[in-house]
């Protein structure tokens, strides 16, 4: 994984492919519950150019409800283990628990994604511990509220801070800086004015000199802003996706690779 987030220190994009294990996601929830449905697509995604699968066990939408620690287990693990079995795409672990953390590198997972930024208790000593990398997500509030009423005075300037702030917690804990991806939490705690000023702002977030993920496929606010359907909205994400990449931004979290990696070959052929 690592050599991944040094490909993208030097100017190459990478295309990570969401893989949802959840009967609740916005977009796809149900649709890969079932781990021979799952190895299916994330081995898709991986010869659409997908470099990274990030596999998830609880969604993270607004409104979604908690999922319990055994029940996160039994959704992504064997999923984990079955991608790993198949094939030797790096996996990353969409989650906020330390032990599906951990349970999660043991079955083959090379890097953590948590939309929390590790504030759970443990959860910067696991990957710590296991020296993976990591994506610090700026979230506001709770899943269930976080969309009720959003509020910020410079919404990109406040999360860069907690970015840097939260890059700064794990390196003093001893996580090597070159480890660290942030990301600002399109759509959590966000209103579309604030989505369409983080997506404007996003190359004040590529001059921190970290990695940065940006992941913005089919999100509501293309809903609020164009009035499409979860399901109309690939030509909406790959081209914030692009808008994205002419700003600096080399790591993109998507559900339509195949697409994403299209326009970012066009992209950087311009280029």
């Amino acid at each position: 994984m690592q050599h991944i987030l040094n490909k993208i220190q030097s100017d190459h994009w990478v295309v990570m492919g969401i893989l949802n294990i959840t009967p609740d996601s916005f977009s796809d929830g149900g649709q890969f519950s079932r781990v021979d449905n799952a190895l299916r697509h994330a081995l898709e995604m991986h010869r659409d150019g997908a470099e990274v699968i990030d596999v998830g066990g609880e969604s993270t939408r607004p409104g979604a409800l908690v999922v319990s620690l055994d029940e996160e287990l039994e959704r992504v693990i064997p999923v984990i283990e079955k991608i790993r079995e198949n094939s030797d795409v790096a996996i990353s672990i969409d989650t906020s628990k330390p032990k599906v953390m951990q349970s999660a590198i043991e079955a083959g997972a090379s890097m953590v994604n948590d939309v929390n930024a590790l504030q759970a208790n443990g959860a910067i000593e696991v990957c710590v511990k296991h020296q993976l990398p990591v994506c610090l997500m700026h979230k506001q509030g709770e899943s269930l509220t976080m969309q009720d009423n959003p509020s910020y005075v410079d919404v990109v300037d406040e999360i860069k801070h907690y970015l840097i702030e939260r890059a700064g917690h794990c390196i003093k804990a001893g996580l090597p800086k070159e480890k660290i991806v942030i990301d600002p939490g399109f759509g959590f705690g966000k209103s579309l004015k604030n989505n369409l000023s983080l997506l404007k702002g996003i190359n004040e977030f590529c001059t921190l000199d970290f990695p940065v993920l940006v992941g913005v496929s089919r999100k509501s606010m293309f809903g609020q802003l164009l009035g499409r359907d979860v399901d109309e909205r690939l030509v909406a994400s790959t081209s914030a996706v692009v808008i994205a990449y002419n700003n600096g931004a080399r790591f993109f979290r998507v559900h339509d690779v195949a697409e994403t990696c299209d326009a970012l070959k066009l992209c950087e052929a311009v280029k």
